[in-house]
């Protein structure tokens, strides 16, 4: 990994977009249930989240097909409330109108997981402080997975039916074809840090967070990403210069970047588009 990362330390997850068949369902459920607001909306899009902040980015794709059982491409997209409070209001809204698929006690996250209705993997959760957060004896994250207290998550609802306000797109989860493939580019070319490794994935951040992306070979996909899902992710970097910064060093280490409307665009080893932009 180079000594100055191509991806500042400051960087974070913007947006993600999806390819969607029912865009009124998707619309009902990323309202309804993970609690954000429509923002924008047209008769093949529309744009949620919460307050003035755009999270989630959804596309009819009627004449798309569905993604293969093969192919790689998206694991969950991973919306971060700032409280517990915020996490039990979340629970309630998934018991009212939906079905929760597990919940985990991260170490540092509790988090609670379920599938949109076109499958899409779902995460809500909240960080616990970060000064709580465990490391191992050389300074890696340690993060792990037990069992979490729903009852108790539960009594500490504040009821919204609203994500609030500061909700982000904490982190992504992704599915790869080949980890090493996934580990030479995110962290040797992109100069992500890794957190953690565990079980056939990796958890890389920009900077000292937990985790701002996940990366993961469990279900041995062999095949490039397509179809229906995730059509592209987006990461924030904190002005003009250091995007423009950004650009520079991808072209020096050889990565192909191309323009879109809002700053640039490239494509990791199975084809997943990442988007680079400005606040």
């Amino acid at each position: 990994m180079a000594d100055t990362p191509v991806i500042p330390e400051t960087a974070r997850i913007g947006r993600t977009a999806l390819l969607v068949s029912d865009l009124d369902e998707m619309i009902d459920f990323y309202r309804d249930v993970v609690g954000l607001t429509v923002q924008t909306r047209r008769a093949t899009a529309a744009t949620l989240g919460v307050d003035e902040t755009p999270l989630l980015v959804l596309n009819r794709a009627e004449d798309v097909s569905p993604r293969g059982r093969a192919q790689v491409g998206l694991f969950h997209t991973a919306f971060k409330v700032p409280s517990r409070a915020a996490l039990g209001a979340a629970l309630e809204r998934i018991r009212e109108h939906w079905q929760l698929d597990g919940a985990s006690d991260h170490y540092v996250s509790e988090a609670l997981y379920l599938s949109d209705p076109e499958g899409n993997g779902v995460e809500i959760y909240t960080d616990r402080p970060r000064e709580e957060w465990p490391r191992t004896a050389d300074g890696m994250i340690e993060l792990g997975t037990v069992p979490l207290d729903l009852d108790d998550v539960a009594s500490q609802s504040d009821g919204s039916a609203d994500a609030p306000p500061d909700t982000t797109v904490g982190h992504l989860h992704l599915e790869a074809t080949s980890l090493e493939a996934a580990r030479e580019f995110y962290v040797e070319t992109l100069g992500l840090t890794i957190q953690t490794e565990a079980r056939s994935a990796l958890f890389l951040a920009a900077g000292d967070y937990h985790h701002h992306l996940g990366v993961n070979t469990w279900h041995g996909r062999s095949q490039p990403a397509g179809g229906r899902g995730l059509a592209w992710f987006e990461v924030v970097v904190s002005d003009d210069e250091t995007l423009a910064t950004v650009r520079r060093r991808l072209e020096d280490a050889a990565v192909t970047v191309d323009d879109w409307d809002e700053g640039i665009e490239l494509s990791d080893p199975d084809g997943i588009t990442i988007r680079i932009r400005a606040v």
